[in-house]
């Protein structure tokens, strides 16, 4: 009996040195041949061992060994998070991020086997997007995330909230008074500040108020959540950058189905961090790539999602440019609204 529980503890120790280890090569990724060899390391992970994706492939009648660098990686239809249970084998979910949704839409589900991975990610691209989250004071306007349970977003923001330096930092629902002053007190003292914002709440607090803070970082984190009518995001921001005298609009774009976010800091041009990529498929032939400034659907490689798929083809549409930038056009007809930057253009 003794030795039976040794080797199953030697053997999850193994299994923690080995996840530790490519979690180092993953969020220290430097150039495209490590990008590669990453890839295509965590493609052999989760074909072998993650049930719903290894059955995918199998329909598509792709075998592992044929695949030799990363944009020959099959991509997960995102809508499989609604009815599978999207984790690897042998992994206990440690926490569960769930979807929005519409009313009586189904919900996505996203068991995370390390949040660990997670925290590394949203924390080591905040960083490196806007610098340390000790410096910054941390707003958020977020009502209907907080409303409900299971959102990726809030562990977020709950996270730099706390992290963050300033006793300022904090949530906000309906008290739109308690913002506007907040803003204009961290403006007086010249702290850098950073507003998280869903779209209609922050369309909704300009509808009382006029902010004048031209260092003010404003982060528009999704859509109108069935609250308003879709805009285009030129008009939005437009209204937008005049309600809080800004010069530009920073969009986040994630969502629950992954643990990586790629940023906006104007121009509706995101970029990813290093272990994160978008590439653009054919409308018409999802196994199918496009090149530069093609209009398609967005597929997402994001390495941080290890224990679950990091390959996942989902249904918003997009365009990639020069320097691995990419926009978000919009949405697939009929698809359900939700998640970050569903801005229709």
């Amino acid at each position: 009996m003794n030795v039976r529980v040794f080797f199953s503890d030697e053997i999850a120790a193994i299994s923690y040195i080995c996840t530790m280890e490519i979690s180092e090569h993953v969020f220290n990724i430097t150039s495209s041949e490590e990008f590669d060899r990453c890839c295509l390391e965590v493609f052999a992970y989760q074909a072998a061992e993650n049930p719903i994706y290894r059955q995918y492939l199998k329909f598509l009648g792709v075998r592992q060994s044929a695949v030799t660098r990363y944009q020959d990686i099959p991509f997960l239809p995102i809508e499989l998070f609604k009815s599978q249970r999207m984790i690897c084998r042998n992994m206990r979910p440690e926490i569960t991020f769930t979807s929005s949704g519409t009313t009586g839409s189904t919900t996505s589900q996203h068991p995370v086997a390390d949040i660990a991975w997670y925290k590394r990610s949203f924390r080591q691209a905040f960083d490196q997007f806007y610098g340390p989250v000790e410096d910054l004071a941390i707003l958020a306007l977020l009502p209907s995330y907080l409303e409900r349970s299971g959102s990726s977003l809030i562990y977020m923001v709950d996270d730099l909230i706390a992290r963050s330096g300033h006793a300022e930092s904090g949530y906000f629902l309906y008290n739109h008074q308690d913002l506007f002053e907040r803003i204009a007190q961290l403006k007086q003292r010249n702290v850098k500040t950073v507003l998280f914002g869903v779209t209609y709440a922050l369309l909704d607090f300009l509808e009382s108020y006029t902010v004048d803070a031209p260092d003010l970082i404003v982060m528009e984190t999704g859509g109108m959540k069935g609250k308003r009518k879709e805009m285009i995001r030129e008009e939005l921001h437009r209204i937008l950058c005049h309600g809080f005298g800004v010069d530009s609009i920073h969009s986040e774009y994630g969502m629950t189905e992954l643990l990586s976010q790629a940023y906006s800091q104007g121009n509706g041009r995101f970029q990813t961090p290093s272990w994160m990529k978008v590439l653009i498929r054919d409308t018409n032939d999802p196994l199918t790539l496009l090149p530069e400034h093609r209009t398609g659907a967005i597929n997402v490689i994001d390495l941080a999602n290890y224990h679950s798929c990091s390959f996942i083809a989902t249904q918003d549409l997009g365009r990639q440019h020069e320097q691995e930038q990419f926009e978000v056009l919009g949405r697939f007809d009929h698809s359900d609204i939700r998640g970050c930057n569903l801005l229709v253009q």
